[in-house]
């Protein structure tokens, strides 16, 4: 029952256009950085982050986003290089903090 009410309300959003001009329109999803989060710890950090608290991994995480937003942007070839090396490195530190929170 609660299934169906849901489906209907995003049903009713849509056609009001309540999900037009949202970020990331027309772009997938990235999941690569949730699934690199460890289970357990993909709820807590859901509600540091809607209390706008923010662990060391979803801070990188946000900077990457905007990177790789600012990248989509960017036309000079330089600037780019420079955001690419950015991006490459914030990732690193990422997948780096979260091998080490697996191991402990």
């Amino acid at each position: 029952m609660f299934d169906k009410l849901v489906e209907q309300k995003i049903r009713e959003a849509m056609s009001a256009g309540e999900f037009e001009g949202l970020e990331g329109e027309g772009r997938p999803i990235d999941l690569e950085a949730y699934f690199a989060t460890p289970e357990e710890l993909r709820a807590g950090f859901a509600v540091l982050k809607n209390a706008g608290v923010a662990p060391e991994e979803v801070q990188l995480l946000q900077e990457i986003d905007a990177l790789k937003r600012e990248l989509e942007r960017c036309r000079d070839d330089a600037a780019r290089a420079v955001l690419e090396k950015r991006i490459h490195d914030k990732s690193l530190s990422f997948r780096l903090l979260m091998d080490r929170r697996r191991q402990k």
